[in-house]
Parts: C-alpha cells; sequence; structure tokens
C-alpha cells in the first residue's frame, strides 16, 4: 500500500541506492533513526492521520509509509510527497544515512539548513512548501547530491558560489522563489548539470554566456533585471536591479531608475549628461501626459457611467476585437479590457490590476491584454484561453461569464479563499482581476489536455486507447487532490462543487491536477447544481445544496466513467429491449448497478480494457469503489480520504497486453478537445 504513493522513477533510483527491503531484517536500526522519524510526525503531521501506520519501536522492520532502508536497517529513503505536512525539516538533520528525501508539495515552513548535515542526500525534491530563508552555503557539504529541487518556496537571497562543490550534481532548479542577486557561472564547476531553472526570482545582471548557450532563455525568464545574453538588454541600460513588488498600475508612482545611455559616462561619475538630463526631462513629460490622460478618462467614465455604459461596453469590445486582429487572427479574452470598471470603484489604480497570491512571477494586466491569446474552449463556467506573454512563459485565463453579479467584497472572499490552496493535485490559482462587466482568473497553464478529452477523444478509427494503468494513476491524483480540499476545508464544510472528468487535468508530467475549486459557490446554487448534468447527486435535486458528500458523489460518476469508458449521461436499462416506447432511462450509476444485477458484468467495463491481461480483479475492487461513492444515501457514502485508501489499495500492476491487441498503439497522446465541457480544463 506505501508503496503505491511512491513515482515510478524514485522507485527505480531507490532500489538502485540501496539494498533490497528483503534483507530489511537483518539488522536492527539504531534507535536514533525510528526517534528522528516520530519526532519528525509528531511536529509534522499534527491530526496522526496521514502517517497513520508509522507506529512499532522500529521505522525499518514496520514498513512505514514512504520509508525506505538499507541492509543495515538504517534509514536511506523518505518519500511523502503531497500529504500536507507541516512544520519544518528540523527533525531530519540526524538522519546521515539518508539518500532520497521528497517532501515536495506539502506545506513544510523553515530554513533549508538542517538538511545540509544530511550529507549522503544523492536526491532531493522539497519543491512546493512555504520554505523561507537563504540557501546557505553549508550546502556545499552535499558532494553527492546528483539532484536538487528547490522551486516553489519563498527562499530569498542570492545563488550561493557554493553549489560550485557539487560537481555530481545533474538537476539544478531554483524556479518560482525570490532569489536575488546575480547568476554565478557555474558551468565550468558542474559540467554534467543537464537541466538549470532559475525563471521567475528577483536575479539581476549578466548572464553567464557559457550558462546561456547551455540552457537557453527558457531556464531565465521570469527575471526582469537579467541582462548581457541572447533577446536580452544589454548589460548598459540595466544599472540596478529590478524592484521586488511589481510595478502599481498608477504610473505616477512608477520608480525612476537611473540608466546608462551608450557612449555616456555614469551618473555617479562626473554629473549628468546632456543626453542623460534630455531623457529625465522627456521620461518625466511623458509620466505626466499619462496621469493626465488616466485623470481624464476616469472622470469621463464617471459621468457617463448611466446612460452611456452600453455604448463604452461595445467600444471595449471593438478595442478588444482590434488588438485580436493584430495577434493574426486569435481570440482575445480582454473583452473591456482594464477599462471595465464597476461604478462602485473609488480607487483609480485598483481598477485595471491583478490580484497576484504570491509576490512571484508577477506581471500587470497590461502584460496579459497585449499577449498573444488562443480560445482552448467553453466549460460551464467560461471560456479559456491560452496566453503567451512576452516573457516566455505560458498561463490559462478562465473569463467567468455567470458570475457578473457578485459583489466585489463577496467576489474578493471567495478568491482569496480559492487562492489558499496548494497541493500538486490541484491548479493552482495565481492571479484574478474584478471589474463589475469582467472577471478573470489566471492559472498555471497545464499542457496535457483533460481525462475526458482522454477518454473521449477520437473514439473510432485510429483511437490511442488510455491504457488501465495510466487511467488508475489519473483517478488517484484527482482523489487525493479532492481529499485534500476536503481535508483543508473541513470545518467550514467547503466543497469543490463541480467534479468532472473535464475538470481533472494533466500537468507537463502527466500528473492528475483537480481544476475549478470553489467556482461555483459563485453561482446561484440553482444553477450551479443544473450545470452538473449527469455528476448531479440525487439529494441535489431536492435541496439545491453543493456539498463535500455531493462531491464524493461527483468523483464516484468520475470513476466509472473512467471504468466504463462512457460519458454520464442517459443510457437504456438493459432489462428492457430497446425501441420500446416504455424504456427506461437512467444515469451512468444505475446503469452499471442494472448490468450488474443481471450478471452481465463483463458488458459494464470499456472494450479498450478489456485487452489487458489479468486485470480482473483489479476492476471490480473499482467498480466497488465507485458504487460505494455513488450511494444513493449520502451518510452511506464514504469520505474523500478513504476513498484514497480505497484506490491505494487496489494492487495495480503494469498489465500485459492481450496478444492481438497492436503494441504500437499504447501511447499516451492527448488529443485537446475545444467543446462544452471537452476543453483541456480550467
Amino acid at each position: 500500500m506505501a508503496t503505491a504513493t511512491i513515482p515510478t522513477f524514485l522507485f527505480f533510483q531507490f532500489f538502485v541506492l540501496s539494498a533490497s527491503a528483503a534483507s530489511r531484517g537483518l539488522a536492527s536500526p539504531p534507535p536514533n533513526d525510528t526517534r528522528t522519524l516520530t519526532l519528525f510526525r509528531v511536529q509534522s503531521d499534527t491530526h496522526a492521520a496521514l502517517l497513520s501506520n508509522w507506529t512499532g519501536i522500529d521505522a525499518c522492520r514496520s514498513s512505514w509509509l514512504g520509508v525506505g532502508c538499507s541492509s543495515s536497517g538504517r534509514v536511506t529513503a523518505l518519500l511523502l510527497p503531497s500529504l500536507s505536512l507541516r512544520g519544518t525539516l528540523d527533525p531530519l538533520s540526524s538522519l546521515d544515512q539518508l539518500r532520497i528525501l521528497d517532501v515536495s508539495g506539502n506545506r513544510l515552513n523553515g530554513s533549508i539548513f538542517p538538511i545540509t548535515n544530511c550529507t549522503n542526500l544523492k536526491l532531493l525534491y522539497v519543491s512546493g512548501n512555504d520554505l523561507s530563508g537563504e540557501i546557505p552555503p553549508e550546502i556545499s557539504s552535499l558532494r553527492r547530491l546528483l539532484r536538487l529541487d528547490l522551486s516553489d518556496n519563498n527562499i530569498r537571497g542570492p545563488i550561493p558560489a557554493e553549489l560550485a562543490s557539487l560537481g555530481r550534481l545533474l538537476t539544478l532548479r531554483l524556479e518560482n522563489n525570490l532569489l536575488s542577486g546575480e547568476i554565478p557561472d557555474l558551468s565550468a564547476s558542474l559540467p554534467n548539470l543537464n537541466e538549470l531553472n532559475v525563471t521567475n526570482n528577483e536575479l539581476h545582471g549578466r548572464v553567464p554566456d557559457s550558462m546561456w548557450k547551455k540552457f537557453g532563455q527558457k531556464s531565465f525568464a521570469g527575471n526582469g533585471g537579467l541582462c548581457g545574453a541572447g533577446p536580452l538588454p544589454s548589460c548598459s541600460l540595466v544599472a540596478s536591479p529590478p524592484p521586488v513588488e511589481t510595478v502599481p498600475s498608477n504610473p505616477s508612482s512608477i520608480p525612476v531608475t537611473n540608466i546608462s545611455l551608450p557612449g555616456q559616462k555614469h551618473p555617479n561619475a562626473g554629473g549628468l549628461g546632456a543626453g542623460s538630463i534630455a531623457a529625465i526631462v522627456l521620461a518625466n513629460c511623458v509620466a505626466l501626459l499619462v496621469v493626465t490622460s488616466f485623470i481624464v478618462a476616469y472622470c469621463c467614465s464617471r459621468g457617463n457611467a448611466g446612460s452611456h455604459s452600453k455604448q463604452g461596453s461595445e467600444s471595449g469590445k471593438r478595442r478588444s476585437s482590434g488588438s485580436s486582429d493584430k495577434r493574426g487572427g486569435r481570440s482575445s479574452y480582454g473583452g473591456g479590457g482594464g477599462t471595465a470598471v464597476d461604478s462602485d470603484d473609488t480607487d483609480v489604480t485598483d481598477r485595471s490590476k491583478l490580484v497576484f497570491f504570491e509576490r512571484k512571477s508577477r506581471f500587470e494586466l497590461e502584460d496579459l491584454l497585449r499577449a498573444s491569446a488562443e480560445m482552448l474552449g467553453k466549460g460551464s463556467l467560461g471560456t479559456v484561453y491560452k496566453a503567451a506573454l512576452e516573457d516566455g512563459s505560458t498561463v490559462a485565463v478562465k473569463r467567468l461569464k455567470d458570475a457578473n453579479p457578485c459583489a466585489r467584497d463577496e467576489f474578493e472572499r471567495y478568491m482569496d479563499l480559492i487562492g489558499r490552496v496548494k497541493h500538486l493535485n490541484v491548479v493552482k490559482l495565481r492571479a484574478y482581476y474584478y471589474a463589475r462587466e469582467e472577471k478573470l482568473l489566471v492559472y498555471d497553464y497545464l499542457p496535457n489536455g483533460s481525462l475526458h478529452s482522454l477518454l473521449h477523444g477520437n473514439r473510432g478509427p485510429g483511437r490511442i486507447p488510455l491504457d488501465w494503468t495510466t487511467r488508475i494513476s489519473l483517478v488517484l491524483g484527482a482523489a487525493r487532490g479532492l481529499a485534500w480540499i476536503h481535508e483543508e476545508y473541513g470545518a467550514a464544510k467547503i466543497p469543490h462543487g463541480n467534479v468532472k472528468s473535464s475538470n481533472v487535468l494533466l500537468d507537463k508530467n502527466g500528473a492528475a491536477c483537480i481544476s475549478d475549486f470553489g467556482l461555483s459557490l459563485l453561482l446561484n446554487p440553482a444553477h450551479a447544481i443544473a450545470r452538473m448534468g449527469g455528476y448531479r447527486a440525487p439529494e441535489q435535486t431536492e435541496t439545491k445544496r453543493l456539498s463535500q458528500v455531493a462531491d464524493v458523489y461527483s468523483f464516484g460518476v468520475l470513476l466509472l466513467e473512467v471504468l466504463t469508458g462512457r460519458a454520464p449521461t442517459q443510457f437504456p436499462s438493459p432489462a428492457r429491449p430497446r425501441g420500446k416506447e416504455e424504456e427506461q432511462e437512467l444515469d451512468l450509476p444505475r446503469w452499471v448497478r442494472s448490468v450488474v444485477k443481471e450478471e452481465w458484468t463483463a458488458e459494464v467495463f470499456d472494450q479498450e480494457l478489456l485487452r489487458y491481461k489479468n486485470i480482473e480483479e483489479e476492476l471490480v475492487s473499482m467498480l466497488h469503489v465507485g458504487l460505494a461513492c455513488t450511494a444513493d444515501q449520502p451518510e452511506k457514502r464514504p469520505t474523500m480520504g478513504q476513498v484514497v485508501k480505497m484506490v491505494e489499495e487496489i494492487r495495480v500492476e503494469q498489465s500485459p497486453l492481450g496478444e492481438e491487441y497492436d503494441e504500437s498503439r499504447n501511447s499516451l497522446s492527448p488529443s485537446l478537445a475545444t467543446t462544452e465541457d471537452g476543453l483541456t480544463g480550467y
């Protein structure tokens, strides 16, 4: 059961680095390793539920979740990703035989300094936490390190030159932090480094030519102060690091940056030249003109807010359409753009400003409106666009279509709620924009489509089937994301509200992420429930309420959809001959029950799955989970936490194919649908 949560590539590396688990019983581990892990559990698993099997006096012999040991009984691997663990890394500092540490996607805080005592580490993954402080110079003590991933934290300060001591390093990921200063030249000292990512920090200065040549722009994007190589500005034009905070929308508050033009002396060397003075005067005039334009536009919009509001909206649409034409006919999500204002707004600077949930990776609304936009599809809550920003990054923008009546304070309250979510299996909401006539949500862009498109796209000749192992991997990822939402917001009983296969997306690594959390709360409950279609729980017809227990029902329908290959629409009852007027129409759960009742269980499963050998037991076990989730009585349904455990306990092997199956077609190639509820997510 424990091993089911560990990625395959980590398993492989673990078995290369440590002895077989069968030899664990040859020696007792020193008491300090078990004691260390117990202390870590006490501090990080406050509810004693996530690591519930960490009991007994011997961490190795008791097969604790995520714990790997050597033949001598020492802890050599700790694999605990995406478990919502809290606390610091301090208790782990005494695990001096640790080779692999993966605690990514949790809520750990504090510094990474304690880990520098684990000098035998080869693989270190702590991304997606709340770690802060600086990268300590003592990182140089990890001389055996092969892969280092500190991304998606709040680590600040410079990139230490001591990283050059890690001569065996293959991967260095530092993106989405608050790192500042210049990039040290590591190319000579780290000849084996083949993956580098320092994007979306606050780095400045010249990018070493050798590093730019080896890794390219994609490794350095999102750092406004970098210069020198490729399309970056000349370093003579960048004399100071970029500001830490995002530049505000109000032009009058934009800080003045000292620049030195080519052929001129630096301002500190003999005063300002004539060219510099002219440039400053010109910049001030432009700023004054922009401020005046904003004031005039604001006064005009206030004066015409009544009878001319419709005309202003049409004008905004024409402007948006014009920008679309300049982009080569691509779609625009801007609508009225920054000109769409709530009539209750009193702060001019807030009207055209994106609100971000993190200080890193920010940009302005104007950057978004200038971006090349491509419509991905239309869903039940809005239209989704792929936006390619000028800095090379890509985001997904959802334009809400039915939340317009929502008041600003209510909308912001919901956004704050949604924006706090931080889990590897939940799509991250990066920012939002509010105006009375326009509401935009900005997400990380996930490139590999949705579970819906993989299941139902191109159902005909030439289709590439979705294999059993991949289906269950995606189901398990979605279950973990939904279970985390239910646990995190359990006290307030806040549901997801829109669980369906089109809202299960695949990230760049093919992992499942659940999207659209909380957006249904912005709608009238009756309207939100009506849009759920075949995923709607029976009690919601009467209560017209969204709930976590109804989420479980929707997830059960999704699971049956994965098993049957059928969308959750209406089906004829197998107990009646087809074509008769009295034919009874059933939803997917009732159809499955009726088929099983008639002892035609084999007819339930997707024909694509029946091509695999020796998975019948797994299919039936998963069918029982789906039927349990879709029980008519809400009190009889399991919790999502229990669902995760049930799925994990089903042993899913890499099932061999039948002899008649064409193995050349067994590869995953997502087709991105663009129709209602079949879009690539969000």
